[in-house]
């Protein structure tokens, strides 16, 4: 009896270790979904045909992560303040609605690129200044030849 558990245990071993490669290329596939864009009509066409399995709301940039039931990922937008009646809508036809919590939400939210105006306004400055200088000696220059 003890043979037969060092075996057992010695085969489950060998087997995690051949499978352990594969581990993290899957855990990437599931973890990197795609989302392709939707427009607001597309996704109403898809709520009232009930093609919508689950559905991840939110709030703060007021987008819904949608899962059909063919499989395919999408992302829409819906109008502002209408989130409450966006997830009884969505439960209504069937679907698994989940609320991002705030802290999450936020998170996502963060990822925008900031724009740094001020060096917008510091080129433009340096531009001006350049162009004063040199306007300046091209009147000196010219005041020295008369």
């Amino acid at each position: 009896m003890n043979r037969l558990t060092t075996a057992l245990t010695g085969l489950a071993l060998v087997v995690c270790l051949a499978l352990a490669p594969l581990a993290p290329a899957a855990l990437a596939a599931q973890a990197k979904v795609d989302y392709t864009h939707e427009s607001e009509a597309a996704f109403e066409q898809q709520l009232a045909s009930k093609q919508i399995r689950s559905a991840i709301v939110n709030k703060r940039l007021r987008t819904v992560r949608v899962t059909l039931k063919d499989g395919t990922h999408v992302l829409g937008r819906y109008p502002k303040h209408q989130a409450p009646q966006t997830i009884a809508r969505l439960q209504a036809q069937g679907a698994t609605v989940t609320v991002l919590a705030k802290k999450q939400a936020e998170q996502e939210a963060g990822k925008k690129p900031k724009h740094h105006k001020i060096r917008y306004i510091a080129g433009g400055v340096l531009i001006v200044v350049i162009l004063v200088v040199g306007a300046v000696l091209l009147v000196n220059r010219r005041r020295r030849r008369d």
